[in-house]
């Protein structure tokens, strides 16, 4: 389903992503992708079928260009295709994009296809939980030892990389979640290159990305998003991806996804589809509006402080802010005073914001990440990774920020 013309190389990511991966030829003359919900597909001949299984079980390498015949939809099918061509040019610095069926899937697939026994993997904290019960509950049994490091701290994250022993992965979440830290990726690339096991350095560029921060000119090796949030943008479907500047390296994950059976559906990949185009436009206003509030709240008596890029007040996270991000982004977080009682009662209040876990979506959501979305984490990760009683992270959305601070005003006043 693709349509590789030269001139895509040439042109900008907004129109890329218009133009790239679909063939109307391909699709009877429609001017956008169909939706095909095929399960399995017919081969030209037994040599062609031959072919691709020869390919999928890695018996044969690609051609360069070539793209495999499609066999059966656990392993690729037309609408996932067609979404990871016109992802790529999001992404600068990408070559090649791999979906799946939640950002969790992702993550999972990417570090099962690097992982190795009696191995270990550096990971900045705080981490989203189900990241941090990927590396407790799955990889260490499996013998992945992980090795937490706090985000922010440049030396102690290039001290850990330097010893670690058989190490496979560096996985970086930056911002932080729910505490904003950043972490420097292009230090933390560069520390990764140097250890003789060459990890792959794996981000989560969920909260920045596509649109503010672009890990793979840093020299990451594999860009993880939970597509759920800010790709799809409305709080209606599922998905991950995985982009990243090496084709055998994405190769790699789709085997693992093919073994797994957890790519994206046809009709999701559809609406991803559908939704990329507008992803710029949707997260510089939930910026703006970001922005707007969080300095707004900014030295309220109610709260100790309100975490956001641009109240940034230690030299080094300035720095990094400044170095690797174009916007702030729309996610803040505020700590209360008065603990989990005062946050509590904060969320009971908005009226306009929802309370609900996940972000990235059009309206506006707030949580209690210590009781909800990092609760799997023991006291003492808590207390090292800032996540404290009264902290409440706010996902910013596209409403009138004037509209949402005084809803956040009125909930704090109650």
């Amino acid at each position: 389903m693709s349509d590789h013309h030269p001139t895509h190389a040439i042109l900008r990511p907004r129109t890329a992503v218009l133009t790239r991966g679909f063939d109307p030829a391909l699709s009877v003359g429609s001017a956008r992708p169909a939706v095909f919900r095929s399960s399995t597909y017919v081969f030209p001949s037994p040599e062609a079928a031959e072919h691709a299984f020869a390919i999928t079980t890695g018996k044969t390498k690609l051609a360069e260009g070539e793209r495999p015949d499609l066999i059966y939809s656990r392993f690729s099918h037309p609408n996932a295709e067609i979404l990871e061509d016109q992802i790529v040019p999001l992404e600068p610095g990408a070559r090649e994009a791999a979906v799946f069926n939640s950002g969790m899937a992702a993550i999972m697939t990417a570090c099962f296809a690097f992982a190795r026994p009696a191995s270990t993997m550096v990971y900045t904290t705080p981490l989203y939980g189900g990241t941090t019960g990927l590396i407790h509950n799955f990889l260490k049994p499996l013998g992945v030892t992980g090795i937490p490091v706090p985000s922010g701290d440049a030396r102690a994250l290039d001290e850990a990389v330097r010893s670690a022993q058989n190490c496979c992965m560096v996985f970086l979440e930056t911002p932080a979640n729910p505490t904003m830290i950043m972490t420097d990726i292009e230090r933390a690339s560069e520390a990764a290159a140097r250890h003789p096991d060459k990890p792959v350095v794996m981000v989560d560029n969920t909260f920045m990305g596509p649109a503010f921060q672009h890990p793979l000119l840093l020299g990451a090796d594999l860009v993880l998003y939970s597509a759920t949030k800010y790709l799809a943008g409305y709080s209606d479907m599922l998905g991950g991806v995985a982009i990243a500047k090496s084709a055998a390296m994405i190769q790699q994950i789709r085997s693992r996804r093919g073994m797994f059976g957890n790519i994206l559906q046809p009709d999701e990949c559809w609406i991803l589809d559908g939704r990329l185009p507008t992803v710029g436009l949707r997260m510089n206003r939930q910026s703006k509006n970001a922005q707007r509030i969080a300095e707004a709240l900014h030295g309220h008596h109610k709260l100790s402080r309100v975490f956001y890029p641009t109240l940034f007040d230690d030299p080094e996270q300035k720095r990094i802010y400044d170095k690797q991000c174009e916007y702030p982004g729309g996610i803040f977080s505020v700590d209360f005073k008065g603990g989990k009682q005062a946050a509590f009662q904060f969320l009971r209040n908005v009226r306009i914001a929802r309370c609900a876990v996940s972000l990235g979506g059009v309206e506006t959501l707030a949580c209690h990440p210590r009781s909800t979305t990092h609760s799997g984490m023991t006291p003492e990760e808590l207390a090292e990774s800032g996540v404290t009683e009264g902290l409440v992270r706010i996902s910013v959305g596209i409403e009138d920020w004037r509209d949402l601070l005084a809803d956040f005003e009125q909930a704090l006043a109650a």
